[in-house]
């Protein structure tokens, strides 16, 4: 009522006003649960107390109507007081229902307006009569004095209190108690207008909470384990100091060990979704640098030790897989491969000039030969003659650059030259004069990278150079995929007759009819 009062005049609240509300608002939800831990004590305690409640009734009946049968001014009105203690005892001998116990105060009314009671009898009914209400009607009474369906209009608190759980995770355990309160406010949504059904003010409910739960405390708890994980993995590198001593450390063990919280109709399990945050970064970070793969071993089996957390094993490769770039892929983006990889034409390898990464990616025949297993050897044919597409405009440009007049004319010079000269220059061209050629060339201009128009010749007699062993390549990794594939096909020249074997080794007769049946 304190916190609706200042709420209502719009006054400003303190966090620690705040907090002492959720605690007050824990501590009912906290009686609540104890009544409904202890309820088979009570049902198991109740008949007992209330039977010897009424025996004490009925002794003090029987005690009374002895009294008014013995008193000489009986009267018709004491013929009435001695039937209502005659209602009372039978309503006493039964199950004390709400009708039962309605009737017992009428008639003890009549034996009061009679005067038949004492003020010690009249308190003492009384007194039996509101125990037996309290043991009868304990459920709902508790049930009403630990409603909290009034958070649901001042639902503003659960950040606060989720940002100061986190803050004092040995508070965890006082979750399930919040979450408590919040499960009363299901009375307060069947009220509500607005909205068209049930399930959709629930949602919305239980989506905002889910919200703040999330932003407040499993985000935050999930980065700090990641961070103090990856500390104590590289703890050989130059760290920060990280002595507990002098900074402190919060026991986060304690969000951990929080058992699964029912919300509604959910259970939010911290230590699940911790472990499922976990399992999903580790392995996704895997399949990006394999290299690191033994990094995240070790931090999983650190999980478990420190935090008890049962991590799944990723079950990724220490190194590359065998698939390596698919040929398809190579084959939409021809340009910019024949670019980026040199072929060893010995090894028939490609190998990638530079990567930002740790390693360089490598293509050889094996790996043709599983893309091809992969698509089928109709993609050959494919991948052949879009290569052969992109080496028709290649050798366009290189027939253009030949027979552009600066280039062709300085051609044209040397050879005459290198044909009247080549008795004296022993068949050798000499290194001078391809000097000069090359300083003339990179007089007529260069590009914005320095490069001269000869440097760009080389580099375009690369590509084409790149996109032919490719093409080699393809043919090579087509042969090497048909030739593993083949291995299971028997050879037709030479067939084992099996039933000949089994005669041999003199095997029983439905062996030998078997194996004639396997050979036809």
């Amino acid at each position: 009522q304190w916190y609706q009062r200042r709420v209502r005049v719009t006054k400003p609240i303190t966090k620690n006003s705040v907090l002492c509300c959720i605690e007050l608002i824990q501590l009912l939800k906290t009686i609540e649960c104890m009544f409904h831990e202890k309820e088979e004590v009570f049902a198991a305690t109740s008949s007992h107390l209330i039977q010897q409640l009424s025996l004490k009734v009925l002794n003090c009946l029987e005690t009374l109507k002895k009294k008014l049968t013995q008193d000489k001014r009986y009267s018709d009105s004491s013929l009435d007081i001695i039937a209502a203690f005659n209602l009372i005892g039978h309503c006493m001998n039964g199950c004390c229902s709400g009708p039962r116990k309605v009737i017992c105060k009428l008639a003890l009314e009549v034996a009061r307006q009679g005067k038949a009671l004492s003020s010690e009898d009249n308190v003492m009914f009384v007194n039996i009569f509101r125990r037996i209400e309290v043991i009868t009607e304990y459920q709902s009474k508790v049930r009403t004095a630990c409603d909290t369906s009034f958070v649901y209009w001042h639902r503003s608190i659960a950040p606060v209190y989720f940002a100061h759980v986190f803050s004092n995770p040995t508070l965890a355990p006082n979750l399930q108690y919040f979450f408590a309160a919040l499960a009363d406010c299901l009375m307060q949504i069947t009220q509500m207008k607005h909205l068209s059904t049930e399930k959709d003010k629930l949602a919305l409910l239980e989506q905002d909470i889910r919200d703040h739960f999330e932003k407040e405390i499993l985000v935050p708890l999930c980065n700090e384990i990641e961070t103090d994980l990856r500390l104590s993995t590289h703890s050989h590198l130059q760290l920060d100091d990280r002595n507990p001593l002098k900074y402190g450390k919060k026991n986060i063990s304690a969000l951990l060990a929080t058992p699964p919280i029912r919300f509604f109709d959910s259970y939010l399990d911290i230590k699940k979704h911790v472990t499922h945050y976990l399992d999903s970064t580790f392995y996704n970070l895997t399949t990006v640098a394999l290299h690191d793969w033994r990094s995240y071993a070790v931090m999983r089996n650190l999980a478990h030790q420190k935090y008890g957390l049962q991590m799944i094993e990723a079950h990724l490769p220490s190194q590359t897989i065998e698939q390596g770039i698919d040929v398809l892929e190579i084959m939409r983006n021809i340009h910019v491969f024949v670019s980026r990889y040199s072929y060893n034409l010995n090894n028939q390898l490609f190998v990638e000039q530079s990567s930002n990464n740790k390693h360089l990616n490598t293509i050889n025949i094996r790996h043709i030969a599983n893309s091809i297993r992969t698509h089928g050897t109709g993609i050959m044919n494919t991948t052949i003659n879009f290569t052969f597409q992109y080496l028709r405009k290649k050798f366009f440009v290189f027939s253009q650059f030949l027979y552009d007049d600066h280039i062709y004319s300085r051609l044209v010079k040397d050879a005459r030259f290198f044909k009247e000269q080549k008795e004296e220059l022993d068949q050798c061209y000499p290194y001078e004069r391809a000097d000069k050629f090359n300083r003339g060339i990179r007089k007529l201009g260069l590009t914005p990278d320095g490069l001269s128009f000869l440097d760009q010749f080389r580099i375009l007699i690369t590509h084409i150079g790149n996109a032919m062993g490719y093409i080699r390549m393809i043919r090579s990794g087509g042969i090497h995929a048909c030739a593993s594939a083949i291995r299971y096909v028997p050879d037709l020249d030479d067939i084992v007759n099996i039933e000949e074997l089994t005669k041999e080794e003199e095997l029983p007769a439905d062996t030998i009819i078997a194996a004639a049946n396997l050979d036809s």
